[in-house]
């Protein structure tokens, strides 16, 4: 039997999350918007570039070079419900739109070796004259949840994501234990950027941020009943007020939307990963580690840990209904 004790050092340590930049769009100008972190999508032949006040993401697609010039912004703000998050400002066209002419040909590139905290899913990343950090980061985020194969080209999109922020990182912390007298295995944590919790205000039914402050945290799962490799099990909002998240790993019948068939497993699996973007322009972050092993009421590394983390999860949870501790 694996050393739970020794995982829990593992699963219950605080982790840094990375995710930023602005939505590709026809218009020359990307407006803030809940999406505002994504640069395009599909790209390839990325190289970044960072002068003294403008970023160049050079890249190609479809065949054709793109120049865009991004500007603007840094870090995040805490949420607010009268204040826009901070949001890049992105012209396309590589100056031409904003300042009549080609300005991403005259940057010149100050970057430095980038010597800031790793990041997951990097493509390059650097340290400009000034002692921020700027990162661009590729994710697969729409890949269909339970463990299906994607059936639209949209959920193999590679995003592109760029980010620029100086101090701390976000916070992810990741906790995973059993529920529902531990039949089933369960996630749980909170999301954070220098103490304040990182939650939006509006959001769908289903989960998807509305306003520019909203964060989802996406779970892949390895190994599972899905098959082997890496699967998306799910994906789910950092609650208000608190930042806090929790997610059991039940049997699902399939979404609204996804092809007929039968009812899809329990995804828990030998290894789960983590990732959500940051507030505002701060990076993609992201956690992994090993799962646990099916509760044995004879154990009593698993008696103590399911009883530390039913602690931990009140501290956590607080009030919220959604999330109490089972």
């Amino acid at each position: 039997m694996r050393d739970v004790a020794g995982f829990l050092g593992t699963v219950c340590r605080r982790t840094v999350l990375v995710g930023t930049v602005a939505l590709a769009a026809a218009a020359i100008i990307a407006p803030a918007a809940s999406a505002s972190e994504i640069l395009t999508r599909n790209a390839k032949n990325i190289r970044l570039v960072v002068g003294d006040k403008y970023a160049v993401v050079h890249y190609t697609r479809g065949g054709k070079a793109y120049h865009p010039l991004v500007w603007g912004a840094v870090n995040a703000r805490p949420p607010s419900r009268t204040v826009k998050q901070v949001h890049f400002k992105i012209d396309y066209s590589g100056g031409y739109g904003t300042f009549g002419r080609p300005i991403w040909k005259s940057v010149r590139n100050k970057c430095r070796p980038y010597d800031g905290p790793a990041l997951p899913k990097l493509v390059v990343a650097c340290k400009a004259p000034n002692g921020s950090y700027w990162a661009v980061q590729v994710w697969r985020r729409m890949l269909p949840n339970l463990g299906l194969a994607p059936w639209k080209a949209s959920q193999t999109a590679r995003e592109i994501h760029i980010s620029h922020w100086t101090g701390a990182l976000p916070q992810l912390d990741i906790y995973l234990d059993w529920v529902y007298s531990q039949r089933f295995h369960h996630l749980f944590g909170k999301f954070t950027y220098k103490g304040e919790p990182v939650h939006g205000f509006v959001a769908t039914s289903s989960g998807s941020p509305l306003d520019t402050y909203g964060r989802n945290v996406y779970v892949d799962t390895y190994n599972s009943a899905y098959g082997p490799g890496w699967k998306r099990e799910n994906s789910f909002l950092a609650h208000n007020p608190r930042g806090n998240f929790c997610y059991g790993f039940y049997s699902h019948e399939r979404y609204a939307g996804y092809p007929a068939g039968p009812r899809r497993p329990e995804g828990n699996g030998q290894a789960y990963r983590v990732h959500a973007m940051g507030p505002g322009v701060t990076p993609i972050v992201g956690w992994s580690g090993q799962g646990l092993s099916d509760y044995d009421e004879n154990d009593p590394e698993h008696v103590n840990l399911e009883l530390s983390m039913r602690v931990l999860e009140d501290v956590i949870h607080g009030s919220d209904d959604g999330c109490a501790a089972r």
